[in-house]
């Protein structure tokens, strides 16, 4: 387990074996644990591993907070909260809904990774409606002895929220600051379908940003600071990766070679950028492909 600050720590989940692509916080004190997002069920046994090496028992822990309810982050959450039922769920109004009832996720997700769902993620079991609290940003709570407040930052998902503890100045924000695997390395957006919108995208991390925060946390992947010029580069990069969808569709061919035009486009920033093997791992973090359906979904749907 990392330690970000006292009683503030992390879990690297080694997805598929890779190291620092998914991460889960851990919030622990006198009244009990606190997890942010974690993770798929496929990897609940490191998870297990990692809280039982820092003498965190299952039984401890109280309190699941989602940022929002895709696989990769919320997926074990059901399984948690049938193992210790005694645990509260926060989840945006827009995802609840697909916790109690994942039929619709399910099937979403099916749709994106076909015969591959269990590998990846695992089981997803329905959390019990009594079992969630619900956010709708603004709100102040305390989980894991630390005082959060809450900001709703869709751009991402339609149902995604961040979490900023001031006492440590470490604001918990999911996806919205996009995926960073490694120290001042590329800030890429993940641009899956079906809800991605660039507009509300840089609201939210405007929102973040008036946090005043010195620490981004990302799950994938880790703390990242200083937090301004991470949002900086971030928004960057959203008008980067958008326009590279927007002109890929102005091009002769179809959807496959557009796609294909596109991953390579983004293959090649990050070559540029990065070592092959640190540039490989962000395609185990979030599909080329699925961003370019993503982003192409948002510009057919206004008409370019």
């Amino acid at each position: 387990m990392n330690v970000l600050a006292a009683g503030l720590s992390y879990v690297d989940l080694n997805f598929l074996g890779v190291p620092r692509i998914i991460a889960t916080v851990v919030l622990h004190g006198p009244g009990g644990v606190a997890l942010i997002d974690p993770g798929p069920s496929s990897t609940l046994p490191a998870l297990r591993t990692a809280l039982e090496q820092a003498g965190i028992a299952m039984a401890d822990l109280r309190a699941i907070l989602l940022t929002h309810i895709h696989l990769d982050h919320a997926g074990a959450t059901g399984t948690l909260v049938h193992q210790n039922p005694g645990l509260r769920v926060y989840v945006h109004e827009k995802g609840a809904p697909h916790l109690v009832a994942p039929e619709r996720l399910i099937a979403s997700a099916t749709r994106l990774w076909g015969d591959e769902m269990d590998r990846l993620w695992g089981e997803f079991r329905p959390v019990p409606e009594h079992a969630l609290t619900i956010l709708r940003g603004g709100e102040r709570f305390t989980a894991g002895a630390r005082d959060l407040d809450v900001a709703y930052t869709p751009g991402h998902a339609s149902h995604h929220v961040s979490y900023y503890n001031a006492d440590s100045g470490v604001a918990f924000v999911g996806d919205t600051a996009g995926i960073c695997l490694g120290r001042h390395a590329f800030v890429l957006p993940p641009t899956p379908p079906p809800d991605i919108d660039p507009e509300a995208w840089r609201v939210s991390l405007a929102a973040i940003g008036a946090w005043g925060a010195d620490t981004l946390f990302i799950t994938h992947f880790g703390a990242h600071a200083p937090a301004h010029a991470h949002l900086t580069e971030m928004a960057d990069h959203i008008t980067l990766v958008a326009n590279l969808v927007r002109a890929s569709l102005a091009r002769e061919g179809d959807d496959a070679s557009r796609e294909a035009w596109f991953t390579d486009e983004v293959r090649h920033e990050l070559r540029r950028r990065l070592p092959d093997e640190h540039a490989r791992a962000y395609e185990v973090a979030g599909r080329f492909d699925l961003n370019w359906k993503g982003l192409a979904r948002y510009w057919r749907k206004r008409g370019t």
